[in-house]
């Protein structure tokens, strides 16, 4: 399994057995509707029904339909997903594969969409965007911070991505959490006159100069979560694919199939 397919299982994994734990201290079940696609009405009904009832607190987004039988995807907040049998009695925790001309990673093509769909709704001068001087080929997405090695290691590359036809655009995601001596230095890059030579001097080390505007850091960092976002740097490519880590600047490109 790729590192992504481990990292979006443990993540899975551990919020099943936070969901356990809160359910063992006697929760009342809720009533809420849960959204359905391509389910049978008495499936999804059933299905939902046995979840809330075991897990009361199980943020369910929507149940989904798959391609193996008698199987059904539950999407729950924050984009971790596990399988369900049609009757609820069995619960199926890690990726889906199907095999046909080639193996196929369901659970991970619709966190992909999943993604894709958050990320297109954030306004792109929200972002610190460093563009190609020429054509631009493929953009990807960065939550970054300003305190993280591997983030001002990755800045380094930018340059060199610009100049293979890469559009940076980053988003604020400050580790540490928000009200912090990084967040604050984070808002005042976004704040600044020129943000983008903030953000570069930022993550030089440098000091600038503390700022305050309306700004987007609290949005960007709750959204990082809402995708699964864990640590810095975070790439996220157009089509949505989290590619969690440093990559050079040439594998990246590689990733991005523009070789």
């Amino acid at each position: 399994m790729s590192r992504i397919g481990w990292l979006s299982a443990a993540i899975t994994v551990v919020a099943l057995v936070g969901l356990i734990s809160v359910n063992s201290e006697g929760a009342a079940p809720t009533d809420k509707p849960v959204a359905a696609a391509g389910v049978e009405p008495e499936v999804a009904d059933a299905i939902s029904k046995k979840l809330l009832a075991t897990f009361p607190n199980l943020p369910i987004e929507t149940l989904f339909k798959v391609p193996m039988p008698g199987l059904v995807g539950v999407e729950l907040d924050g984009g971790q997903i596990v399988y369900v049998s049609n009757d609820g009695n069995f619960l199926l925790s890690g990726d889906l594969y199907q095999i046909e001309s080639d193996v196929v990673n369901l659970a991970e093509t619709r966190r992909s969409m999943r993604r894709q769909a958050i990320m297109a709704e954030i306004p792109r001068d929200e972002m610190v965007v460093f563009s190609p001087a020429g054509e631009t080929r493929a953009f990807i997405s960065v939550f970054t911070d300003v305190d993280c090695g591997y983030c001002r290691k990755l800045h380094l590359e930018v340059p060199e991505l610009n100049a293979q036809g890469v559009e940076v655009r980053y988003l604020a995601y400050p580790r540490a959490g928000l009200n912090t001596p990084t967040y604050d230095k984070i808002v005042s890059a976004w704040c600044a006159q020129d943000p983008n030579e903030a953000l570069t001097a930022v993550k030089a080390g440098e000091t600038i100069a503390p700022r305050q505007c309306v700004n987007p850091v609290a949005d960007q960092f709750e959204i990082g979560q809402k995708i699964g976002v864990t640590g810095t740097p975070a790439i996220v490519t157009q089509g949505g694919q989290l590619l969690p880590g440093y990559m050079p600047a040439d594998d990246l490109v590689a990733a991005l199939g523009l070789e």
